[in-house]
C-alpha cells in the first residue's frame, strides 16, 4: 500500500488552507499546533521532514534551503498569484492522491 502524503502548513500559511484540507479528511499540521511559530525555516523543515510532512509555504527562504541541499519530505511553494485559498486546497487534495510520497521527498512543486 502506498503511504499517503501528510502536510504542514509554515506561519505563512492561511489557517483557512488547514480548515479546507481537514474539511477533506487530510491529515495536516500547522506551525502553530506544532509549537513552531517564530522557529527558524530550518527548524520547520526539519519538523516536517522527521514528521514525514510535505511543507507548504509561501516562504521563498524554503526554496533557498532546498537549492542549498537541506534533505527534506518536500515543499509545496505557494504562489498567490496563481491561486487562490479554495483552489490551494483542492490541488493539494489532487496531489495527495496522485503523487506518491517517495515521488515528492526533496522536491518543490509550484503550487
Amino acid at each position: 500500500m502506498q503511504a499517503i502524503i501528510r502536510f504542514h502548513l509554515d506561519e505563512s500559511m492561511p489557517n483557512a488552507v488547514a480548515d479546507g484540507l481537514r474539511r477533506r479528511g487530510i491529515d495536516v499540521t500547522t506551525s502553530s499546533e506544532a509549537r513552531l511559530l517564530g522557529t527558524s525555516d530550518d527548524e520547520q523543515l526539519g519538523f516536517a521532514k522527521r514528521e514525514d510532512r510535505v511543507l507548504v509555504t509561501r516562504d521563498q527562504d524554503f526554496l533557498r534551503l532546498n537549492s542549498s541541499g537541506v534533505a527534506h519530505a518536500g515543499i509545496v511553494y505557494w504562489t498567490e498569484r496563481q491561486r487562490n485559498t479554495g483552489q490551494l486546497v483542492g490541488a493539494l487534495a489532487t496531489l495527495m492522491l496522485e503523487v506518491a510520497v517517495d515521488d515528492i521527498r526533496g522536491q518543490v512543486l509550484f503550487l
